[in-house]
């Protein structure tokens, strides 16, 4: 105590030698009274002295596992920002230089959580560029037409207008095709995809991997890579069956399995269930919901009910509780069983149940979580130990980001373990009080009432959305104001009679009495479309949010994450954060003009302050996209998508809001005048040399994708998809090379399959 006492006089000491003249400074470093009052400085020293108490109770043993969950992520994150390709050999020295510094310094306790962090943004990294290595495979780098095709479908999609398939391709050829593509995927006619595990020859026009829309969009090529999945297309002709070269692998035996048992289901489901009905009752048992219609696809997520056609931790839950319960029920009506564990054997059947569930409905990312949590939670059960924890979610975060790194950057992985965080959460700090009071006469009769049941509803359905709202928001454009109220009215029949009307039904099945089961979980899915349908039709349902960048994504994730994962007063941070995300997302500048990546579709925003578009082609997602970005409610189809442009055969020209003029060039004479008089010219041509204007021409958006411009004074600030240098598996950058002829199609006669070529109205983006 004498030394340290001696050396903070040395220290005031010290710096009493340099303080200027006119310093507010006196004394032994203490301020005089007038200029800090004795009042405020204690009240300054209390105020240090809690945040100080409040940094330790966030860093005491184990408050810091979840961390590491996210700093995994960040790494993975950061993967993704990459511009080039990180090598395998920098990662993993990466990675074990930080593991051996986190080793040297584990016995200094400040240096080693930061090491532990710095090592798991590492492995983060690491791990996804191990994955990209591990299932490195060829991408189509130009459309290509009459492509011969054999190999094993491995996987079939059912869709509302066409069916798709992925084929795991033997042998490939046609004319121009230069990569050796290892899968693809293929749009047919309805009603023409064979089973999984066939092997089948057949011809196809394929396409790169659809590339984002717009800078900032969703990348398709990215999820598709990722799928191993090297081209998307749709089919010429006939699908034939043919006889294999080899064996299926094991692998395709039991995708072949599994599916064989989906398919059976959802036969005899829709049986009994046509339309809509069958469509969300066979996504409820077997996770097949690419059928719906489109208006209830609709409605299902704008009202704010659409998570039910994910099967994730709600229906992982509901299904292990009746599981659960029933079989407890059962075993202790018998006599003399109950000096048995029989909770123990309930929690082993229910998890053989939930691991059969997980199984058959595809085991998406959502349900790969929920699994791992529900497994860690029933594991609890069995050697007595509580389990709704952040440990618990940290867990399935990091078996989830292990197994699929890319899954971090797609809103299923984001909304799921965002709104789940927030269930935690909520429970361990606030959600006791219901259980509270319930041993009194009062409480049990507002138990037995319901209250607490239907508040706690409310305040999950609550949590919940608005934790996935910053990334439904990011990803989809829009909000759902009314979730709350279409949870509180839908799910409840959900939980009490859809899901176990379902579990009764696929009991019965192997009995063949099923049917009464199938139409009674379809009584309840009457109700639930109807809630969904009316919220829709409830003014503002439709919450339209234009797109906005990453970063106030990630100031809100911040925010999130410290609001739900501290427990003292220092999370309200959090909730700090969580509004300057709000503000940054509504202050985001909109662009002026928007470029498609193929030159084809082109928007420019008038002196309404709304886009207006012109085509070459028929496609119209990138209208939609464009739209739903720009929170405009106009359809692709919209009449008035066209005003403000006027067109002749040579181009298109339109007037920005400051009236600076945007030309289209169709033709090589139209861009004498057009660089004359526009500030801006868009062309899928190659435009002349020496052209004044502002050029976006065949070799700009060849190079740079799909383009946003922003009117800057006199010039415009350009945000390409892809900068200059970017050059990642799944986005290869442009080479000079001549331009791929399309070649005639094949019109040979076959005798016995049907045609499987989609009608052109039914081809969707991305076939």
């Amino acid at each position: 105590m004498v030394e340290q006492g001696n050396t903070r006089g040395r220290v005031e000491a010290g710096t009493q030698a340099w303080r200027p003249w006119g310093s507010p400074w006196s004394g032994a470093g203490r301020w005089p009274d007038w200029a800090w009052p004795d009042g405020l400085a204690d009240g300054a020293r209390r105020f240090a002295g809690r945040i100080r108490e409040w940094v330790f109770v966030e860093v005491g043993p184990g408050r810091l596992v979840p961390w590491l969950a996210i700093a995994l992520g960040c790494g993975i994150v950061i993967y993704f920002t990459a511009d080039q390709e990180p090598a395998s050999w920098a990662a993993a020295a990466m990675l074990g230089a930080t593991v051996g510094i986190t080793m040297l310094v584990r016995h200094r306790p400040i240096a080693f959580p930061a090491a532990l962090a710095a090592a798991a943004i590492a492995a983060g990294f690491a791990t996804a560029t191990f994955k990209r290595a591990i299932i490195a495979h060829p991408v189509l780098s130009a459309p290509v037409w009459n492509v011969d095709l054999a190999g094993f479908v491995e996987a079939r999609e059912e869709r509302e207008r066409s069916d798709r398939i992925v084929l795991r391709v033997e042998r490939i050829a046609g004319p121009r095709l230069n990569e050796k593509l290892e899968r693809v995927r293929v749009s047919v006619r309805k009603g023409t995809a064979p089973a999984v595990g066939t092997f089948v020859e057949l011809k196809a026009r394929l396409s790169p991997p659809l590339e984002p829309l717009r800078p900032g969009g969703y990348d398709f090529a990215r999820d598709m890579y990722f799928q191993n999945i090297g081209a998307s297309g749709f089919a010429l002709g006939r699908i034939r069956s043919a006889e294999a070269p080899h064996a299926p692998t094991p692998w395709l035996r039991y995708a072949t399995i599994i599916d064989g048992m989906r398919e059976a289901i959802d036969k005899r489901i829709r049986a009994v269930l046509p339309g809509d009905k069958g469509s969300i009752a066979s996504a409820l048992i077997t996770g097949k919901r690419d059928a719906l219609s489109t208006p209830v696809f609709d409605a299902m997520y704008v009202s704010g009910i659409g998570h039910v056609l994910s099967i994730s931790g709600y229906h992982m839950a509901v299904v292990v509780a009746i599981v659960f319960f029933a079989i407890r029920a059962s075993l202790a009506l018998i006599p003399g069983i109950t000096r048995y564990p029989i909770k123990k054997w309930a929690a082993l059947v229910a998890l053989a149940a939930a691991t059969f569930y997980f199984l058959l409905s595809g085991a998406e990312v959502a349900t790969q979580r929920s699994y791992i949590m529900i497994a860690i939670v029933l594991l609890g059960v069995l050697i007595d130990r509580a389990t709704v924890t952040f440990r618990t979610l940290t867990v399935a975060a990091l078996g989830v980001m292990l197994i699929q790194p890319e899954s971090v950057v797609h809103p299923s992985f984001q909304m799921s373990f965002a709104a789940t965080l927030a269930l935690v959460a909520g429970y361990q700090q606030g959600l006791h009080w219901m259980t509270a009071g319930v041993d009194t006469p009062l409480g049990a009769r507002v138990a037995l009432w319901g209250v607490a049941w239907i508040v706690g509803s409310l305040i999950v359905s609550l949590l919940a959305g608005t934790a996935t709202q910053p990334y439904a928001a990011y990803h989809f454009h829009r909000l759902g104001p009314y979730g709350a109220l279409t949870n509180l009215l839908a799910m409840p029949v959900v939980s009490a009679w859809v899901m176990p009307a379902g579990i009764l039904g696929l009991a019965a099945m192997p009995f063949g009495l099923d049917g009464f089961f199938w139409w009674l979980m379809g009584a309840g899915l009457d109700w639930m479309i109807f809630i969904a349908l009316w919220v829709t039709s409830l003014p503002g349902a439709f919450g339209r949010v234009a797109a906005f960048g990453v970063g106030p994504l990630l100031v809100g994730t911040l925010g999130l994450v410290i609001l739900c994962l501290l427990k003292t007063p220092l999370r309200f941070i959090g909730a700090l954060l969580l509004g300057c995300a709000i503000v940054l997302m509504i202050r985001t500048p909109q662009p002026d003009v928007l470029v498609a990546a193929d030159g084809s579709a082109v928007a420019v925003r008038g002196a309404d302050g709304r886009l207006a578009m012109v085509k070459s082609g028929s496609d119209t997602f990138a209208f939609r996209e464009w739209l739903a970005a720009d929170a405009d409610a106009r359809l692709p189809k919209d009449n008035t998508l066209g005003h403000g442009i006027r067109c002749d055969e040579a181009g298109c020209i339109a007037r920005l809001r400051d009236g600076a003029l945007v030309a289209i060039a169709k033709t090589v004479e139209a861009f004498e005048e057009d660089c004359r008089r526009a500030a801006l010219v868009v062309s899928a041509r190659e435009a002349p040399a020496g052209c004044p204007a502002v050029v976006v021409d065949r070799q700009i958006w060849r190079r740079s994708g799909a383009i946003a411009l922003r009117r800057l004074g006199e010039g415009f600030e350009i945000t390409p998809t892809r900068p200059i240098g970017y050059d990642r598996p799944w986005a290869r950058a442009f080479a000079e090379k001549s331009d791929v002829q399309e070649t005639s199609r094949s019109t040979s006669p076959e005798a016995q399959p049907r045609d499987a070529a989609p009608r052109e109205e039914d081809i969707e983006a991305g076939d």
